[in-house]
């Protein structure tokens, strides 16, 4: 009997994740199909020194920096004079291209690792230009930092002051993973290879996150160094890459 419950119970949570799937429709991707530069009517490149006391020099559609090869879209960091910095790398956006309020936002993605290497993907309110950040709200869908095998999601927000929630979950990230959130008027979720691993209640703005009912924009970068990972060192190996697979929205 207690047999029968369990496969009973099984096939309910199967026919609850079957049914969570089929509410998605697909709205937007970049498949990364092509080759050569970033598609410029999906990303814009951030240039030059941006945030976080980072050491790397965004540069500006540089094949150098970000190129498609026809599977994937890599994102590289190199170890070069450039400007007055000691590092290259790229942070492509759609601001100002696409934003969403709510959906399934995903991306399949393989990570470099090493001392000081930051890449993520994540998420900016769009009235970034008008209030500034934290009021704009941020969502960190995927961080990772230096050699440790361990993945990061956060959301950011005001609340009277710089407030966050987030949680961390292992993952060999120098293989391909799929990281995503889903993210409607009641919360936002984590997920990691489909599996939920955190989430946040923003039903009716509770704690002041009314950011999270605005359209963000979508990035996906490669920082070196900065306040969190700290600088690179001499077992850190460039050039290093983050392949990206798919970047893929979907809304219900």
């Amino acid at each position: 009997m207690k047999k029968i419950c369990l496969i009973f119970m099984i096939m309910i949570l199967y026919s609850c994740d079957q049914n969570r799937e089929k509410q998605w429709k697909l709205v937007w991707s970049d498949e990364f199909s092509y080759t050569g530069l970033p598609d410029s009517s999906n990303w814009i490149n951030e240039t030059g020194f941006v945030r976080n006391n980072e050491l790397q020099y965004y540069t500006k559609r540089r094949i150098e920096n970000s190129v498609v090869n026809g599977e994937n879209l890599m994102i590289i960091g190199r170890k070069e004079s450039y400007d007055s910095a000691g590092y290259t790398s790229a942070s492509l956006t759609t601001d100002g291209r696409h934003s969403w309020t709510y959906g399934k936002v995903e991306a399949r993605m393989k990570l470099p690792k090493g001392q000081g290497m930051w890449p993520a993907f994540w998420m900016l309110g769009q009235n970034i230009h008008q209030v500034g950040w934290p009021g704009c709200g941020e969502i960190d869908i995927m961080e990772h930092i230096n050699s440790e095998d361990i993945l990061y999601g956060t959301l950011h927000w005001h609340n009277d002051k710089h407030v966050l929630s987030g949680t961390r979950i292992p993952c060999e990230v120098s293989k391909f993973h799929n990281y995503s959130i889903e993210w409607d008027k009641d919360s936002i979720r984590w997920f990691l290879d489909g599996t939920r691993y955190h989430g946040v209640c923003i039903k009716d703005s509770i704690n002041s996150t009314e950011e999270f009912h605005k359209p963000h924009y979508i990035i996906l970068n490669l920082a070196i160094g900065g306040s969190w990972p700290q600088n690179p060192d001499e077992t850190t190996l460039f050039p290093d890459t983050v392949f990206v697979d798919y970047v893929r929205v979907y809304q219900k």
